[in-house]
């Protein structure tokens, strides 16, 4: 064994959670359930055989060469072994124990570092670099580079999946929700919290004498807040409407998911840190996320801080408090939602889970419960719907040929719904579901929309029609 191998196997042995390792009992229930398991039929490519890897590295009965990395690289991390596993194994933590040691001895080339650098370091945790880059991407898509950069064949110069990838992307923001909210004028207030901080506080739109259900914590996120900017807006509007104080923390930052997928997880501590005063600081009932993937990592902030003597018991209780907004819309007032139609016809829709959503937060009835409240809007179960979609964080930029190959099979399973719109719960699910829409062919037949902005479009139609009969009213009382 090389001397980097032994002191990988050495770090491995420090890492990883050994009663985690010995809880596996090797019975392979989680193998129907691992998409790469799936598509490959090779035991070192499902949770069991990766366990088996790590544990055999662990101990020094196997070199952890290239071959072992690259099978802890070609894990998705949707952990749809964990609900599956009769032990309770938590393979999240021990996937991710094992990208933290091999990261901290991983022999990167200098441009990867000061990628990785720039990214995890300087961009995400960085809410004001954040809109920055929303607004060139906004300059990029709407000034006339994207058409000249394909007329240049610019883009030729990059990999046909990342190609495919920018053709799908939302149209950028560059202000932020709180930004967008001040913007449109809509009710709110600034209040000054401990530190110097601020929090902008938005008030439940209900009558003055009637109590707020709650007084909830927006998750802006990063790129969510970036790239998926009205979603956010929409969410504060639903949430509103369901009976919510929403309070915004001006300190909050990135969630720190990506850091820790990608073995960082002590700049994940330090993000997750900043969280949970941030939140304390606001005095909220709950933190609400409408992003899985965020939410997922939010709930799990008890387990990354549990070694921190000062911040295990915050984080205990902000983790505690962590649920999806379609948990609070599901719990809150009912919403003044109008029918949705689509050529006249009734809209069928079909919901891809978010995994990280359904298998870490365990949340699976209330999202289809906030579609079934949509009048007249027919649900199509989609097959394999608890099924990875492929997206994963980054991994279909860094596993593009896996990440393509799981979506395929997704979108088989989704044309034969003859959906006209698929939901789904998270950014990346939603920009995978857009890729997987195209590469399909079916974009006259279909599109893919974030759920909170599928609900937000039913209450448009009902502010629609509400303008509609105060118009003839007017007319009425002129006449």
């Amino acid at each position: 064994m090389t001397t980097s191998a032994k002191s990988l196997s050495e770090k491995l042995k420090l890492t990883l959670d050994a009663d985690q390792l010995t809880n596996c009992m090797r019975c392979g229930f989680c193998q129907t359930s691992c998409p790469t398991f799936e598509e490959t039929g090779l035991e070192a490519a499902s949770p069991r055989g990766r366990i088996a890897l790590m544990k055999a590295a662990a101990d020094g009965m196997l070199e952890p060469d290239a071959a072992v990395r690259q099978q802890m690289d070609l894990c998705l991390g949707c952990r749809a072994c964990e609900p599956a596993c009769p032990s309770d194994v938590k393979y999240g933590q021990l996937i991710e124990q094992a990208r933290e040691a091999i990261a901290s001895e991983q022999p990167y080339s200098r441009p990867v570092k000061l990628l990785r650098r720039l990214a995890l370091e300087g961009l995400f945790p960085h809410h004001g670099r954040m809109r920055l880059l929303g607004g060139l991407l906004r300059l990029y898509q709407r000034s006339g580079l994207r058409t000249l950069a394909r007329r240049l064949g610019i883009l030729g110069l990059f990999p046909q999946h990342m190609r495919e990838m920018e053709a799908v992307l939302p149209d950028a923001a560059g202000d932020g929700v709180i930004r967008r909210w001040e913007r449109l004028g809509l009710p709110a207030r600034w209040e000054a919290v401990s530190g110097g901080d601020r929090q902008l506080v938005i008030p439940a739109a209900l009558d003055a004498a009637a109590k707020p259900v709650a007084r909830v914590g927006l998750f802006r996120g990063c790129i969510m807040d970036a790239l998926f900017t009205e979603t956010n807006v929409h969410t504060i509007k639903l949430l509103r409407l369901a009976g919510y104080e929403v309070v915004i923390p001006a300190a909050q930052t990135c969630c720190g998911a990506l850091h820790a997928h990608a073995g960082e997880k002590a700049s994940a501590r330090r993000l997750a840190a900043r969280n949970v005063a941030a939140f304390a600081a606001a005095g909220v009932d709950c933190v609400a996320s409408n992003a899985g993937g965020c939410g997922a990592s939010l709930k799990e902030y008890d387990h990354l801080l549990h070694g921190d003597p000062q911040l295990a018991e915050p984080a205990r209780r902000f983790a505690a408090g962590v649920r999806d907004v379609t948990e609070l819309l599901a719990e809150g007032r009912p919403l003044p939602l109008k029918p949705l139609r689509a050529d006249g016809e009734q809209v069928t829709v079909t919901y891809q889970d978010s995994c990280h959503l359904r298998n870490v937060m365990r949340v699976q009835s209330p999202p289809r419960r906030m579609i079934a409240s949509v009048p007249g809007v027919r649900l199509r179960e989609l097959q394999e719907a608890d099924r990875c979609c492929g997206s994963a964080g980054i991994y279909n930029l860094t596993q593009p040929d896996m990440s393509s190959r799981v979506l395929d099979r997704k979108m088989e399973h989704v044309e034969r719904t003859r959906a006209n719109v698929v939901l789904t719960a998270n950014p990346g699910c939603l920009l995978q579901m857009k890729w997987g829409i195209a590469r399909a062919g079916l974009t006259q037949q279909m599109e893919a929309l974030h759920l909170v902005d599928f609900l937000a479009r039913s209450l448009q139609e009902n502010e629609a029609e509400q303008g509609r009969r105060d118009a003839v009213r007017s007319g009425s009382g002129r006449s």
